[in-house]
């Protein structure tokens, strides 16, 4: 394959932002990304590597931003059909519209119609990866993956394991089940190109203490593989935990004394943790996900983005409990959020959050989500005039942080101009 030269205003991550602040970024007003094989090959400006590449194909984007493919943490393909479905509380909300819609995915032909229409909206927004939960169908799981791997995407999922009576018929394995359907998910998918399996079990409410020891030695016997999960999203939700397993220290203990706690686990939510969780999580290098539109849609509570000092946290949709496919509007709710608890997030710290901050959380910070070499080449090009509201505000901007922030807070899928997957343009 030949060599391509995209050029544009580009940002790139070389540390942490909220340890390092806004310098952790490094901008260039015209900059360039060098693609060779689906992988970058070289940034810089653009001069520099037009004098470099004399040969190379050129894209030009303008004063577009040229950014890594934002990255959903922690989504439900399956609820595509319900997400903005009128909000109750969780436990509520489940029963109403989640379970009911999990139901239809016994039928292959649903799930993959649902898998593809949820990869035309994502990648629509500007996501290139996302860790998804499927239902408790196999068939559910290879939908997603197949779909995915049509179109070389860089994914990771699972089968959603239930086994308790808290979860409805229909939608109930059994723990050697869960052990075995995962176990076989695992080896037809896992490394299959650029897939990854997740062992996933839905949350301990609707596990049986059986199950969640099983998934923990299904996860011994494959530590590279994530675990993800749910962990203390609701008052009245920890309340249900506690009453399900009352010799638990706290929710976290439900999977720590299964073997469900370590590097490789990823923590949907945790908005309600006590010390000790904060401290176990710290100590085992666990991740957590905070999910904004979805915490703030089923009223779960306000997350404390200064955790982000002592664990990994990435961001996510959370759709359908999350309210929109956006990852901008994402990160507008986490802005929002942090308000209410006195914490301002600069745009830095956003756009590191949807991508260099979610791919460490998912482990894959060697692969995706910074503009350098050697890593995969899935870009999204941002313009930061998309709309009337947007460009007069841009206007005004003294730098670019100015003229990214109003794209975060009202921006939509009219900004994406373009999206790259292993280096290839989709649109």
């Amino acid at each position: 394959m030949g060599e391509t030269l995209l050029l544009g205003q580009t940002l790139a991550f070389t540390g942490d932002p909220f340890a390092e602040g806004p310098d952790a970024a490094r901008h260039d007003p015209y900059g360039a990304v060098l693609i060779r094989d689906g992988k970058i090959a070289a940034t810089g400006t653009a001069d520099t590597l037009r004098r470099a590449y004399p040969g190379a194909w050129i894209t030009d984007h303008g004063d577009a931003l040229i950014l890594p493919g934002f990255i959903d943490a922690h989504a439900h393909y399956p609820q595509t059909a319900i997400i903005a479905s009128w909000g109750k509380r969780l436990i509520d909300w489940l029963n109403s519209y989640t379970f009911p819609e999990e139901m239809r995915f016994a039928d292959p032909a649903y799930a993959a119609k649902t898998a593809k229409r949820y990869f035309d909206l994502t990648l629509a927004h500007g996501t290139t990866t996302m860790a998804s939960y499927c239902t408790i169908h196999p068939d559910s799981v290879d939908a997603f993956f197949a779909e995915a791997k049509a179109r070389n995407l860089r994914v990771l999922a699972g089968k959603t394991c239930m086994d308790r009576d808290t979860a409805p018929e229909g939608l109930r394995d059994s723990a050697q089940s869960a052990y075995d359907d995962s176990k076989a998910l695992l080896n037809r998918w896992h490394g299959q190109g650029r897939l990854s399996y997740v062992i996933t079990p839905r949350f301990s409410p609707t596990s049986t203490p059986a199950q969640l020891s099983a998934l923990g030695a299904l996860w011994a016997e494959h530590p590279d593989c994530l675990m993800q999960t749910h962990l203390s999203e609701q008052s009245d939700e920890i309340a249900w935990v506690k009453s399900l397993y009352p010799d638990a220290r706290d929710y976290l203990d439900t999977y720590e004394a299964h073997g469900l706690l370590g590097p490789n686990a990823v923590f949907g939510h945790a908005i309600h943790l006590e010390p000790r969780e904060i401290v176990r999580l710290s100590e085992t290098g666990a991740a957590l996900i905070h999910c904004p539109t979805s915490n703030s849609f089923i009223g779960s509570g306000l997350f404390d983005m200064t955790l982000a000092q002592v664990v990994r946290v990435g961001l996510a949709s959370d759709t359908g409990g999350g309210s929109s496919f956006s990852m901008l509007r994402t990160m507008a709710a986490a802005y929002e959020i942090a308000q209410l608890r006195g914490n301002a997030l600069h745009p830095a710290q956003l756009l590191w959050l949807a991508t260099t901050g979610s791919a460490k959380a998912l482990n894959l910070q060697d692969k995706i989500g910074t503009l350098a070499p050697g890593m995969e080449a899935d870009l999204i090009t941002l313009n930061l005039a998309s709309t009337p509201a947007i460009a007069q505000r841009k206007a005004r901007a003294k730098d670019i942080w100015e003229a990214v922030f109003p794209t975060i807070m009202m921006g939509d899928d009219r900004a994406v101009t373009q999206t790259y997957i292993a280096g290839q343009p989709l649109k």
